[in-house]
């Protein structure tokens, strides 16, 4: 079992449990976490709360780089398990809230984002790195990323791959509330989310948790031109050598070597 769920009071408690290898999203993680919150909504907890099992201080290292496709087919369809557990998690009518201790990385960070509320420890990181590995994300990932954090940082966290800290993450919107220590996140947690969470009607709470997830998209509409235009730049990119170079690269664990060009997409 690579997930665990224990519920409390109403509340269920989510944990990855692949510390070994740094609770990657491969498919089998990202299908076990979608029962999970499954088996927590039927049987009718008021909140989710995701958590990790840390090892050398990753709380997840993301997508999981060996199970990405090398054969021309795109990593980030719309029916791969990772965008299906982003989907459940958003989706879901309870509120889920990402409990952060330690660093998070690639598609990990969009699972938390994904989550309605998230609280981390003072020195958790955040980093989204496609641009790292050659990948290139899809169109309701940047969307999401632009909805939350504005455009401007979105840009730099994808267009860097570099990790921000948790006071930065906190100053942008990231995240919601940063704890000093592993123990005073705990306390924050129960204190400030899960017991009003308890107190209040989830009947409205999962109203309002729909209208948000309505409202967010309402404004995300594109003319079917410039959604193929997005799908002819992807496509270009995971179906050129630079894709595969960064795969290659990290399984081999070396730097990559990248011959590709911004023309190539003209």
């Amino acid at each position: 079992m690579l997930v665990s769920t224990v519920i409390r009071d109403r509340i269920a408690y989510v944990k990855m449990q692949n510390g070994k290898h740094f609770n990657c999203l491969s498919e089998d993680m990202c299908h076990e976490l979608i029962k999970a919150i499954k088996d927590s909504y039927s049987q009718e907890c008021v909140g989710i709360v995701i958590q990790a099992e840390v090892n050398r201080h990753v709380w997840s290292a993301g997508h999981d780089i060996r199970e990405l496709p090398q054969d021309g087919s795109d990593p980030l369809a719309f029916n791969v398990p990772m965008e299906e557990l982003l989907r459940e998690v958003q989706d879901t009518p309870i509120p889920v809230i990402a409990c952060v201790d330690g660093t998070v990385w690639g598609g990990a960070c969009d699972l938390c984002l994904s989550c309605d509320m998230i609280v981390s420890s003072k020195d958790s990181t955040f980093a989204i790195t496609p641009a790292k590995i050659g990948i290139p994300y899809n169109a309701s990932g940047l969307l999401h990323f632009i909805n939350q954090l504005g455009i401007n940082k979105a840009r730099e966290m994808f267009f860097l791959g570099t990790p921000i800290e948790a006071e930065d993450a906190l100053n942008v919107g990231l995240i919601n509330h940063v704890a000093e220590n592993s123990e005073e996140l705990e306390k924050l947690l129960e204190e400030h989310f899960l017991a009003p969470l308890r107190r209040n009607s989830i009947l409205s709470v999962s109203a309002i948790k729909r209208q948000f997830r309505i409202l967010s998209r309402a404004s995300t509409v594109i003319s079917a031109e410039n959604f193929e235009r997005i799908n002819a730049y992807r496509q270009r990119v995971y179906g050129g050598d630079d894709y595969k170079e960064g795969i290659n690269a990290f399984l081999e664990k070396r730097p990559p070597k990248y011959k590709g060009k911004a023309t190539d997409l003209d």
